[in-house]
């Protein structure tokens, strides 16, 4: 997948491109949430005293991330009342979504996880905010490629603004946060709910960096408006669907629980698999039966009429049905590197930060080291990895960069090994933040190619969902993976596991190759 030479030959004009400066607020007000639901959050919750598998839990409170493309139709076709016609599609949506975060933060901040009670609903509020940062990354996505205007060049420029912006958004939920919550007076062995509650409302005011942005930009030009919803009633009954998609999906959830409990005691007990693993494969199993009766609830719903077949298959099937028709026998292949390209990183991250504070780290060196200078290498590993992506292929960028993330996972077992050496922890998170950062922008560079302008919101929603399920899945064991079997065998499990991917990148590469050949 080579650029083209349009996209290397980037103009000053390119980079004053008046959407450059809105993409960058915008990517700003994506970011923002995502650290709060995540490494912020889990030093709040270590500091209040949950307990480290608890606490990991909690990076099931983001799998709306993982489950976007169900609503991402609905936020791609569906017209708001008032705001759509004032605003347009785009601007609406992103409006909504950026009033619903604010929403779950102040939430958020005025629950105390210390208590039972306070931590139930601070996950409730955790979820809401996934769903709603969720369905804003959506719309951010779609007007970023709506925005360039079918032009290479600008889109590659407004996604380097966005990932700035979302870079920027990291130092503050990370590095801000943690200095804000120490300097309002909350310590490790003085735990004080003030200080969180106000450092995350100070959060919540930041979202208004986004706010102003959508009301400021202009609306861009669709380029694919549905040919199939032609009045009210059908974008009623489309969201009638997607409530009974989406409430299916809740309820055998929910009511599956004592179930889920049953089956994890009988893998452990009478079977004998290991805990974790028991306990992965239940959910596992609860995760497929709720998406099944799903499914099949929305079948049986366009065979009773409550949506047209027609807006069914404009809106779920054709884009599915577009890329299998574009990328032919190598399109599974495909979807499994985007499944499981990050899922050696990601797991790991889900407990970089109980870890820093197990290690007796305060929150101070935290945020310098991890969230402020780790950003920096961040930063500069997206720009490597975009240098290298326009002179070499993108494949062999990612093979690059997964090798790369193996590498900096066992790194960490040294800093295990020495607890409290803050030399040792900017050697790591260098390294770390480099490699992501590198196989990052290289991954994005590759999601981007993979999707058509035809379905710009749905298709790139499945590929950014599928990358963040099943990282997300095993990453909500990790604090049990931990207290099986320790830090150091974590950390070395987290680096095997990317070796596969290692061998499916080689693979596509020979058979990438082989298409080349053969259309020559």
């Amino acid at each position: 997948m080579e650029h083209s030479a349009e996209s290397k030959a980037l103009g000053i004009r390119d980079f004053l491109h008046p959407k450059v400066a809105a993409l960058l607020f915008l990517g700003f007000s994506a970011g923002l949430p995502y650290l709060l639901i995540f490494s912020t959050l889990s030093i709040w919750l270590r500091e209040a005293g949950v307990e480290r598998a608890a606490v990991t839990y909690f990076a099931w409170a983001a799998l709306g991330y993982s489950f976007k493309f169900v609503w991402a139709p609905l936020v791609d076709k569906l017209p708001l009342p008032v705001l759509s016609s004032r605003l347009g599609q785009r601007r609406g949506w992103m409006l909504v979504a950026q009033g619903a975060v604010i929403g779950a933060i102040v939430l958020m901040a005025y629950s105390d996880p210390a208590s039972q009670q306070g931590l139930q609903v601070m996950a409730l509020a955790a979820v809401a905010l996934g769903f709603s940062s969720a369905t804003q990354d959506i719309v951010v996505d779609a007007y970023r490629i709506e925005a360039a205007e079918g032009s290479e060049s600008v889109l590659g420029v407004l996604s380097g603004a966005y990932m700035a912006g979302y870079r920027c958004a990291l130092i503050v939920a990370g590095a801000v946060a943690l200095y804000l919550a120490t300097a309002f007076g909350t310590t490790a062995e003085q735990y004080l709910h003030d200080a969180w509650r106000w450092t995350y409302l100070c959060m919540a005011a930041a979202m208004l960096v986004g706010v102003a942005t959508t009301l400021i930009v202009t609306e861009p030009v669709r380029r694919s408006p549905s040919r199939y919803f032609h009045d009210t009633s059908d974008y009623a009954r489309f969201v009638l669907l997607f409530a009974l998609i989406a409430g299916t999906f809740i309820a055998v959830f929910v009511a599956s629980s004592d179930a889920v409990t049953e089956v994890d005691a009988w893998l452990s007990g009478t079977v004998g698999v290991n805990g974790v693993l028991a306990g992965f494969l239940a959910e596992a199993m609860r995760l497929v039966a709720a998406l099944a009766l799903a499914l099949g609830v929305a079948r049986l719903s366009v065979s009773g009429g409550v949506v047209r077949h027609e807006i069914m298959h404009d809106t779920y099937i054709a884009p599915v049905a577009d890329f299998f028709a574009r990328y032919g026998r190598i399109a599974v292949p495909i979807l499994l590197l985007v499944g499981f390209y990050r899922v050696s990183d990601m797991v790991m991250g889900v407990i970089a930060n109980v870890f820093y504070v197990d290690m007796g780290y305060t929150k101070n060196a935290i945020a310098t080291a991890s969230k402020l200078f780790g950003v920096g290498m961040t930063i500069l590993g997206s720009f490597l990895g975009g240098y290298l992506a326009l002179k070499f292929r993108v494949i062999r960028v990612l093979m690059l960069g997964g090798v790369l993330a193996m590498g900096t996972n066992l790194l960490f077992i040294a800093l295990a090994a020495y607890p409290g050496d803050v030399q040792l922890l900017y050697m790591v998170v260098a390294a770390d933040n480099l490699s992501a950062g590198l196989a990052t922008a290289a991954f994005v560079a590759y999601l981007s190619s993979l999707t058509s302008l035809s379905f710009t919101a749905t298709q790139y929603a499945i590929f950014s969902s599928l990358m963040t399920l099943f990282p997300k899945l095993l990453g909500g064991y990790s604090g049990q993976i931990v207290d099986a079997l320790g830090y150091p065998v974590f950390f070395a499990i987290t680096a095997a596991i990317g070796v596969p991917v290692l061998f499916l990148i080689y693979w596509l590469t020979r058979r990438m190759a082989e298409a080349k050949e053969s259309s020559a």
